[in-house]
């Protein structure tokens, strides 16, 4: 069933490319009329806000750095200021650099939980006011990480961020019900993104042909696309997904918790 989304007027940070562009494309072909999207590039956030426009939404790019205390209430304002309304959420922007439990400055901890943590925890909260005061339902979707449950080694800050963002969309979830307001969250795994291939680059020497590489260890022979997954997270915002509030589904082919077997 296509989302119905044709009553959204939604805030999308980290939208101007990757998962969070996946996401606003989708939600305008299925007729949202009015979107924001956030980002810190500006020349390529009013154009991704131009394709998007081009679907039949309003939209308008934002610029916003997530971990800037400040940043997250202008955004919040001159969205209401644009729109009058917001009652869907995705909180998308993050950043990946990497860092151990040895090696990570205090510098980079306090970055990752700023920009993964707090800014959704801002937007998100921002987001709720605006709704219960104004006594309106609402979705609000967390993009974690498969991540949030353990992670790699040299995720140490980024999956202690995205783990307590998983705690903090249930407890949100659970708060907010009073409110009709639906907090869920996407635990994807490792993704194909323009970020994901700077990342391999900068931080692993991977060549050119990296991607061709990891596919071809992937059980289903590819890693998450942000269009194959674009759609899930536009049906928990619509109200095709009913009552569905506090959940957190894994979007991922390595399961969660499972052992190599022998034979």
């Amino acid at each position: 069933m296509q989302a119905d989304n044709s009553s959204n007027q939604a805030i999308i940070s980290g939208g101007t490319q990757g998962l969070g562009f996946a996401v606003a494309r989708l939600m305008a072909q299925q007729g949202c009329t009015a979107i924001i999207i956030t980002g810190r590039d500006k020349q390529k956030g009013e154009a991704a806000a131009v394709e998007i426009s081009a679907l039949g939404a309003v939209c308008h790019f934002i610029s916003c750095d997530v971990s800037k205390e400040g940043d997250c209430h202008r955004l919040i304002k001159r969205a209401l200021d644009r729109f009058g309304s917001i009652n869907a959420l995705v909180n998308c922007a993050a950043i990946t650099t990497r860092g151990s439990i040895l090696d990570t400055s205090i510098s980079r901890w306090h970055e990752h939980l700023a920009t993964n943590l707090t800014g959704p925890f801002l937007l998100m909260q921002g987001v709720a006011k605006h709704l219960e005061a104004n006594k309106n339902p609402g979705s609000i979707v967390n993009i974690l990480s498969t991540s949030a449950h353990v992670g790699q080694s040299f995720l140490a800050p980024y999956s202690a961020s995205k783990g307590g963002l998983m705690t903090l969309t249930k407890n949100a979830a659970n708060s907010l019900l009073k409110n009709r307001i639906r907090v869920n969250g996407v635990a994807p795994g490792w993704m194909d993104t323009p970020a994901e291939d700077a990342i391999q680059k900068k931080y692993h020497a991977a060549p050119e042909n990296w991607l061709e590489m990891a596919e071809a260890t992937m059980p289903m022979g590819q890693l998450a696309k942000p269009d194959q997954l674009a759609p899930l997270i536009a049906w928990l915002l619509s109200p095709d997904s009913g009552i569905i509030t506090g959940s957190i589904i894994d979007y991922d082919q390595q399961i969660v918790g499972a052992l190599a077997e022998n034979g």
